[in-house]
């Protein structure tokens, strides 16, 4: 069981994976312990910023740390009280539209704003953390300013990115070098959009250090690292029900299976695999989403069960040989984190986040679109290679936790609050 007591937490400064070089934590009282109202923009759905405010509540909820989560679901409930942990959880309404298979948007949000205040004047909290533009996100960066509250927000999506990547089928008719030049335009637009939002914070969090340099930039605000956390005990390369030398090797992808995480390219790998003379693979393909119908129609040789969670999706991590994953926009990686614990390397891009997990030829390989597929043969091609990549895999993974990630964040928050602020 976790150490309830919560000084030595407060009293750690947050060291090099929490925070930039020469980003030193000035503590205003070793034994306060803030209040904090938390508005993520997903909880239950299927995605990064749900995982993390997941691990977020529960990792309060060990520490007995005063803590709000207020957030979208499907029903309306009142506030409720366990300990220190509050949640208060509103319904999305008529209005809502569909952003993802599992996500909506709900622009007439706002009209809980008067159940929130309520809970807010119960709760007293010291500083309101956002995770972005959201209605949720927009809604709590308004009380924080209409309340005097100082506001911390977490990057984790490159909605940059995501905008000019859906914006392809918008052009696909234009000249290549017009479209191209407008997918630049969109992408540029989107994130001074997003960097005038999240100017408004006097604190961010990002999941990596480049993405943490840019925000500095664009926004004139401190941001500190916020990476992502593994539950290494539920991936693991135990749950493995394949003997490792079966003959058959699996290539493993788990994700949204959309546009701009270029799913696209695992049709052109096992192309360019058996043109190559590799045979004996396929591939298992854990998500959905909108481009799970093309997949289905041009990877004859894939298996694609769905939404896996719990054990069904650390055994089918444990049977891969190879994690794939071609996507250019994420900003960290949390199904790469959970593949290289269940002690699978992985082969990612030079782009995003997942480069900062994956050490080339250590745990995986980083290439180019136009290397996955011989940096996949080559992997595959030698057995000795392959077994010391999983074993390093898992080894990275098991440093790892969620608990330091989450007190790197606690001791960030120092930095916003005067002397003396937060509850003992």
């Amino acid at each position: 069981m976790e150490d309830s007591s919560i000084p030595s937490l407060l009293t750690q400064e947050a060291d090099g994976i929490n925070q930039l070089p020469g980003q030193a934590s000035t503590a205003n009282s070793a034994n306060s312990v803030p209040r904090i109202a938390y508005f993520p923009d997903s909880f239950h759905e299927i995605n990064g910023v749900a995982h993390t405010s997941r691990h977020f509540e529960a990792f309060a909820r060990r520490r007995d740390l005063p803590f709000l989560c207020v957030r979208a679901g499907e029903r309306e409930q009142r506030l409720m009280q366990h300990g220190n942990l509050w949640t208060l959880e509103l319904p999305r309404g008529l209005l809502s539209f569909a952003l993802e298979k599992d996500l909506r948007f709900d622009p007439a949000f706002p009209r809980h704003v008067p159940q929130i205040e309520e809970a807010l004047a119960r709760f007293q909290p010291d500083l309101i953390h956002i995770t972005g533009p959201s209605e949720v996100g927009v809604t709590g960066a308004g009380l924080a300013h209409a309340l005097g509250l100082p506001l911390a927000a977490s990057w984790h999506t490159n909605v940059h990115e995501y905008a000019a990547r859906r914006s392809e089928w918008l052009l696909r008719h234009l000249p290549t070098p017009a479209a191209d030049a407008a997918a630049h335009t969109i992408e540029d637009v989107s994130m001074a959009v997003a960097a005038r939002f999240y100017s408004f914070a006097q604190v961010l969090f990002a999941p990596n250090a480049g993405l943490c340099a840019q925000l500095e930039r664009s926004t004139g605000r401190r941001c500190f690292l916020m990476p992502r956390g593994v539950d290494a005990e539920l991936f693991h390369p135990r749950k493995r029900a394949r003997a490792i030398n079966d003959g058959e090797r699996v290539l493993g992808f788990v994700g949204r299976l959309s546009v701009e995480k270029s799913v696209a390219l695992l049709a052109a790998i096992q192309r360019e695999l058996e043109a190559r003379g590799v045979q004996n693979f396929h591939f298992v393909i854990v998500g959905h989403g909108a481009e799970e119908t093309w997949l289905r129609a041009n990877l004859p040789r894939a298996e694609l069960p769905g939404v896996l969670r719990g054990e069904a999706l650390a055994a089918a991590y444990a049977d891969m040989d190879l994690f794939v994953f071609p996507s250019h926009t994420e900003t960290f990686g949390n199904v790469v984190l959970e593949a290289m614990a269940s002690g699978v390397p992985a082969v990612v891009t030079p782009d995003g986040g997942p480069k900062s997990i994956v050490r080339e030829g250590e745990t995986g390989r980083i290439v180019p679109d136009e290397g996955f597929a011989a940096a996949i043969a080559g992997v595959l091609a030698d057995p000795a290679q392959h077994a010391l990549m999983r074993l390093a895999a898992r080894a990275y993974a098991e440093h790892a936790s969620w608990e330091a990630v989450f007190e790197g964040v606690y001791a960030a928050y120092k930095n916003l609050l005067p002397a003396g602020r937060g509850s003992g």
